[in-house]
């Protein structure tokens, strides 16, 4: 870290957002954790108290509820110490304790083979079903793991990135934290694959180069004319595309820097939904937008409930420019996901809670079908693979992992409705029954009502767990058919 960090530091960072905060409660946590800490030392040669601290340090820097701070310095102490967690409910009360209970209980992930791997993922689900904050805290230990995997040997270094990358990137996607999101996967990114972030570190840096003077003048002039409309934005910024992420999007435009369009995408944080619709309105009159490039995630929001709205437009000299135009609420939400809930705003008050689908979710998911799943890949991609939403015709929203196709649509719909299905029609098109579906497709499902039985050969196409399992079950039922069938052809009489 560049900067020491102090006790000191994080209680005048929680008193800039909360100054009704018990600073006493959040002193007291420290000495507690630094007193059973004594004497340990993290592989990189500090103090061991330094990372339950840099861990809280994070969390306040995105203002979260000062309860969960004083749960993050004291999180690694009944797993590291002699203290217990008896210890901690005795001086800090039943809800840190029950917190800290939650991480110690996930224990430390570590790949000692896929059914030991699983188990512990299941562990997760269960203890972010129960209480979301401990992901939140697990998520800010983790962050600071990964600005010290130098300590480490070069085997275990690539196994805990690895890991931040393939699990805990989704699963913050997945609860729509976007900033955690975008921190996990560039931390790890560097140590997963170093020669492609080095190469994507470079092609941004030279594209970027000299291209400051552009976009402030893009914004200057944006600005100007929101002004002039009786529009008063409440902030105007260019951002950064993060570096995993447009290594992604390179691989699909087939490493074609020229095809992606938000290198540098600026946000706009107007007051109202309407002052978002108009802002986009004054954007097309003053430059023209792109094809196909306007996305209303603000009607038909995402499926971890981001919401904003996106347009591509030609600007002044041919450059194309992409805009995110959102509220103030929304771009909290965006930023900070399910941890928006227990987000204190610049006046000091929190953010209004918004259930999240998927959060209550949890439970059942756990319940219901990790308890099935033996294959570590099911997981990612039932679970942790970025998702798209398509529609029904009628405008409901199914939310799908990336790849999925017209046969899981409508098993995701209905086993029966999958059992019939015979093509698919995507916006208005008829297509195979293994086209891939994308983000916003509207799919309608053409059944037959004489088919009883899907393909064998779907088993292949399809991408979800669900889908695959209603397969199988109709299979093997079509198999025990043929059988009774068979038995009535050949045993007289028989008619079972």
């Amino acid at each position: 870290m560049s900067k020491i960090q102090t006790i000191e530091g994080l209680v005048e960072l929680v008193r800039g957002y909360n100054p009704n905060a018990d600073f006493d409660m959040i002193k007291l946590a420290y000495d507690f954790a630094a007193d059973a800490h004594q004497g340990q030392v993290r592989k990189s040669g500090e103090p061991y108290i330094t990372h339950p601290l840099a861990a809280a340090y994070i969390l306040a820097e995105i203002r979260i509820d000062p309860t969960i701070i004083i749960a993050t310095l004291l999180h690694d102490v009944p797993e590291d110490t002699v203290r217990t967690l008896e210890d901690i409910e005795k001086n800090f009360g039943s809800e840190v304790a029950s917190m800290v209970r939650g991480i110690t209980k996930l224990g430390k992930l570590k790949y000692r083979g896929v059914e030991r791997y699983i188990e512990n993922l299941r562990k997760m689900f269960v203890a972010m079903a129960e209480d979301i904050r401990v992901m939140i805290i697990k998520f800010a230990d983790r962050i600071h793991n990964l600005t010290t995997l130098d300590a480490l040997p070069p085997q275990k270094r690539y196994r805990i990135a690895l890991e931040s990358l393939e699990i805990y990137a989704p699963i913050a996607n997945r609860l729509g934290m976007d900033d955690i999101k975008g921190q996990l996967e560039d931390l790890s990114f560097k140590h997963v694959y170093p020669k492609e972030y080095d190469r994507v570190k470079k092609i941004r840096d030279e594209k970027l180069e000299g291209r400051d003077k552009y976009f402030a003048s893009v914004i200057k002039k944006a600005e100007e004319e929101l002004l002039k409309s009786g529009i008063t934005p409440e902030s105007i910024q260019g951002r950064n595309k993060r570096l995993y992420s447009l290594y992604k999007k390179l691989l699909r435009k087939n490493n074609d820097i020229n095809k992606v369009y938000d290198l540098v995408a600026i946000r706009i944080i107007v007051g109202s939904v309407a002052e978002c619709y108009a802002t986009l309105g004054i954007l097309h009159k003053i430059w023209t937008p792109m094809k196909g490039r306007i996305k209303d995630y603000i009607s038909q929001p995402k499926p971890n409930d981001y919401q904003s709205l996106h347009t591509t437009v030609f600007g002044d000299e041919g450059e194309v420019v992409e805009f995110q135009i959102r509220t103030h609420e929304m771009d909290e939400n965006a930023e900070f996901g399910i941890a928006a809930h227990w987000h204190y705003a610049e006046n000091g008050s929190r953010m209004p809670s918004r259930e999240i689908k998927w959060v209550k979710e949890l439970a059942e998911i756990q319940k219901d079908i990790l308890n099935k799943l033996s294959d570590l890949e099911e997981i990612k991609v039932d679970f942790l693979q970025t998702r798209i939403f398509v529609f029904t015709p009628k405008g409901d929203v199914i939310d799908l992992p990336e790849g999925a196709t017209p046969i899981d649509f409508a098993y995701d719909i209905h086993s029966e409705i999958g059992n019939k299905c015979t093509a698919a029609i995507v916006n208005d098109k008829m297509v195979s029954l293994d086209t891939e579906l994308n983000n916003g497709d509207v799919v309608e499902i053409v059944t037959d009502k004489n088919r009883k039985y899907p393909s064998q050969d779907w088993i292949k196409i399809v991408k979800t767990h669900s889908a695959r399992t209603h397969i199988r079950n109709a299979l093997k039922q079509e198999g025990k058919m043929s059988i009774k069938k068979l038995l009535r052809s050949v045993i007289p009489g028989k008619k079972n």
